[in-house]
């Protein structure tokens, strides 16, 4: 791989010019090595995973691309850990679906529903990777950190992180280099032996006995395919093989000749209002609760003026929020699926309304151009501005 290499085959979306230089660090202690001489010059650099969640303009980077490329996964001897858990330490550059398939294979669960998602393992916890009802935040122990105002390596607590939806103090300006990730998954949970005929009516593909069960499945649409209930579990293989059949009927499983996975996954995160401005939006919109922070006591007992505590006032109950759906916004304003500006090699998705999708020579303007019309449609029907999800590199919605 030349320094002339464009960009655009380093990345998902497969638009971007060249960079000055590119780097590539194989394993952890060459991470912290070309990281520590990159932040001691004075070029500009960008660091570089998978490319899943990276739309690269036209003329490129001017300065080192530097790839995470390190692999590697084993289990962590943790005897705090519970018996049950397993505590997996993962490379930054390990490949995320390899990963996932790794785990199911073993029988472990926490990260089943995250099955086809692109990228890499130290990309995870910056974005909090999440799909079908599981977020990485669900599993993540700590991480293993290059802090750049120090210079060190640390572990960080996932607490430490304050991972939020598709967010993360990384994500927010923590600045350093994530070297590695550990992961708290389950085995053991198996299924029971059958019961003898005629007790209950036989499941639909019933699981053999002592087959290793998946978390609870949370996400309706994925419920559904399974043909179960939310809250129930089925065999992991079970699980990772429904979703990666609904990701792919969406055009998120990457496939080099399916020009409708040459995106950056979901191009807007989904936007969370109050609920006072959702029921401004057409009964149809979906909705969806985000929790509820507890509420403070509104008053202060006598018991506790007593013992010191400071007066409280009555407050109003925080307002709840709603977390809508992106895809549900662009397509009822307007741009539909497969919609393009003429001229442009730039697209969404013809499988689904929240991809824009480069179908064969799109330029990195074309995707902002279209990208910038989709957020001005959403404004213009609905008030709601949507944020884009992957990071964008000189370019400008």
């Amino acid at each position: 791989m030349g320094d002339d290499t464009p960009l655009s085959q380093l990345t998902t979306m497969r638009v971007g010019g060249p960079a000055e230089r590119i780097l590539v660090a194989r394993s952890g202690d060459e991470l912290v090595r070309c990281a520590t001489e990159l932040w001691h010059g004075d070029e500009p650099w960008l660091l570089l995973g998978g490319g899943s969640n990276t739309v690269m303009n036209d003329e490129g980077f001017p300065g080192a691309v530097l790839l995470v490329r390190s692999t590697g996964m084993e289990v962590v001897d943790d005897p705090e850990q519970p018996e049950g858990r397993v505590r997996l330490r993962v490379q930054a550059g390990h490949d995320w679906d390899a990963l996932v398939a790794a785990c199911v294979e073993r029988g472990w669960s926490g990260v089943e529903a995250l099955s086809g998602i692109p990228g890499l393992a130290g990309a995870a916890p910056v974005q909090n990777i999440g799909a079908y009802g599981q977020e990485l935040s669900d599993v993540l122990h700590s991480i293993e950190f290059l802090d750049r105002e120090s210079g060190e390596v640390q572990r960080l607590a996932a607490e430490q992180l304050q991972l939020g939806y598709r967010d993360s103090a990384i994500k927010r300006g923590l600045e350093g280099v994530v070297l590695s990730i550990d992961l708290l998954l389950s085995a053991g949970a198996a299924v029971e032996p059958a019961a003898p005929a005629g007790r209950h009516a036989a499941p639909i593909e019933a699981p053999a006995a002592g087959e290793a069960l998946s978390e609870p499945v949370r996400y309706a649409q994925l419920a559904a395919a399974l043909g179960v209930e939310t809250g129930d579990r089925v065999p992991v293989r079970r699980l990772r093989d429904a979703v990666l059949r609904l990701r792919a009927s969406k055009g998120v499983v990457l496939d080099p000749d399916d020009h409708d996975t040459w995106s950056a996954g979901s191009f807007f995160t989904n936007p969370i209002v109050t609920e006072r401005f959702a029921r401004t939006l057409p009964e149809n919109a979906p909705r969806f609760p985000v929790g509820d922070d507890e509420p403070a006591p509104a008053v202060t007992t006598l018991e506790e003026l007593a013992a010191g505590v400071p007066m409280r006032f009555p407050q109003p109950a925080p307002e709840r929020r709603i977390k809508l759906s992106a895809a549900w916004l662009i397509e009822n304003s307007g741009v539909p699926r497969g919609f393009r500006l003429p001229g442009s090699g730039a697209a969404i998705s013809s499988k689904h309304t929240l991809a824009i999708t480069n179908r064969g020579g799109a330029t990195a303007a074309q995707v902002a151009e279209l990208a910038r019309f989709v957020v001005q449609r959403v404004q213009q029907e609905f008030g709601v501005i949507l944020a884009p999800e992957p990071n964008l590199y000189g370019l400008e919605l």
